[in-house]
């Protein structure tokens, strides 16, 4: 626990506020302990103190309060919207202050994300914690604390709730769908995978739309079993073998396999809590813990894993249970060169063109696209992304050209599909001409009334050359994309 500034209050009037029905502040709140949370939507270091934080708030109380002071890193999350779009993704039910110019962030001194404020019962900053928490300290400080301010009577003795005003949630079939890929299987009756993150659940659907499966009862949780028995919690990634899923588990640090043929669910790997960064030496599947893994993708009898939580790389060999590391030092950054000495930056999707045996990957928090090689000596290069601050929407050559946020892509052929999540929007890289531009610049007309753009979009698919199926993650639907027709419409929600 560090020292840091003096207090400074929270009630300005010009702050956007959450999950309260008034603003609040430290005067009202004496006599109880405060956990500022200074965090932003796009860091997956961010949500994993959230965590850790709804321990505190069900272990103590209205004794103690967390406040979110949601400080944006990318311009999208200066809107309200994005931030009540993550703070209902993510479960978020403490108030939130938005904090756009980073006024508290700069009263309180805070350098990085995730920081942790705590103020005293009795109105004094007691300290920070810089990044995430070991839960078993913070839980013990927080005890002791409560304890000498009882003992001097700076504790409440009648504890309030406080007001709140939670959102309503939405009702349809899915909710912040993270990601979509096909089952392989011949046409016609071709099938399709989708990440329900928001549901805990993993679907799959006819070509048309139509739901055939659920896999898991809607509860956040770690059980394995049957398709209704069985919990993941918050999965975000997927691939498909003919007869078998792999889920990339991302809250539980897991990789899960569902057996499409018995709907069986078993864990390959992971035990529920987060793991460290991988090291270069192999280690077996049951002793491994990983951080959360984001999503998976094939090479022969291999998975490879986007290791968001650790910004690495990862590989389960299939056949004999061994986890290994591909790429990353486990620090967070933009480096490129040899793979076991760059940095990535939180990857978050990954692409295979398994016939030049390159892995494609979006760093989300470099607004990047990079490549790794798998053959000879692996490498990573940047075709898009310049660094951790580096960020915005702009077409063109690649060395020119910028995205914000991304969180998925697919490969086919000579061109990369990027869903360029907080630009809310699809890109399209063409890799022999070395550019980048814009869906929209295709012509594409929405079918319905009303027409809603696209929001946060995390996954795509390309169905054929002339079709795309996107997980449009803000508005809860699968949207389809005819390019030869110039169409796009709803075939899921």
């Amino acid at each position: 626990m560090s020292p840091t500034l003096p207090v400074a209050e929270i009630d300005d009037p010009d702050f956007v506020w959450f999950n309260v029905a008034e603003p609040l502040s430290l005067e009202k709140l004496r006599g109880r302990l405060v956990i500022l949370d200074f965090w932003t939507s796009c860091c997956i270091n961010c949500i994993h103190v959230l965590e850790s934080l709804k321990h505190l708030e069900a272990r103590f109380g209205e004794a103690v309060v967390v406040i979110g002071v949601h400080t944006p890193k990318f311009a999208a999350e200066e809107s309200s919207r994005v931030v009540a779009s993550a703070i209902a993704r993510y479960a978020i039910r403490h108030p939130v202050i938005q904090d756009v110019g980073m006024r508290l962030w700069q009263k309180y001194g805070i350098q990085s994300w995730p920081t942790l404020v705590l103020i005293s019962p009795s109105g004094k900053v007691l300290g920070e914690v810089v990044g995430e928490p070991d839960l078993g300290a913070l839980e013990t400080f927080v005890e002791q604390t409560l304890g000498k301010a009882r003992r001097k009577g700076q504790m409440q003795d009648e504890v309030t709730p406080l007001p709140r005003l939670l959102p309503e949630q939405p009702t349809g079939r899915f909710f912040y769908p993270g990601r979509i890929k096909a089952i392989p299987g011949e046409n016609p009756g071709r099938r399709w995978v989708v990440v329900d993150s928001g549901h805990h659940q993993i679907v799959t659907l006819a070509e048309d739309g139509r739901e055939v499966e659920r896999f898991g009862d809607g509860l956040p949780g770690f059980v394995d079993g049957s398709p209704a028995t069985c919990r993941f919690f918050n999965p975000q990634g997927v691939i498909a073998a003919a007869d078998t899923l792999y889920v990339a588990d991302t809250f539980n640090h897991a990789i899960r396999r569902i057996d499409l043929g018995t709907g069986l669910v078993t864990t390959l790997v992971g035990d529920g809590k987060r793991g460290f960064p991988l090291n270069a030496g192999g280690v077996a599947a049951e002793g491994a813990r990983l951080a959360s893994v984001w999503d998976l993708e094939f090479l022969e009898d291999r998975l490879l894993f986007a290791n968001a939580g650790t910004h690495q790389i990862g590989m389960l060999h299939l056949t004999t249970g061994e986890v290994s590391l591909l790429a990353g030092t486990g620090g967070e950054d933009l480096a490129d060169g040899p793979a076991l000495s760059a940095m990535l930056a939180q990857p978050s999707g990954l692409a295979l063109d398994p016939s030049r045996k390159i892995l494609y990957f979006v760093d989300s928090e470099t607004s990047a696209v990079r490549t790794l090689t798998l053959t000879g000596e692996r490498r990573v290069s940047t075709l898009v992304g310049k660094s951790l601050f580096d960020s915005g929407h702009i077409d063109g050559p690649l060395p020119q050209a910028s995205l914000q946020h991304p969180r998925g892509l697919a490969c086919a052929g000579d061109r990369l599909w990027v869903a360029d999540s907080f630009n809310h929007t699809l890109r399209i890289v063409d890799l022999p001409a070395g550019r980048i531009g814009d869906i929209e610049t295709l012509g594409c007309l929405c079918s319905e009334s009303p027409c809603l753009p696209l929001l946060e979009p995390s996954g795509v698919v390309v169905a054929t050359p002339t079709r795309l199926l996107v997980c449009d993650t803000g508005n809860h639907r699968i949207r389809e994309y005819l390019l030869d027709a110039r169409v796009c419409r709803t075939i899921a929600a």
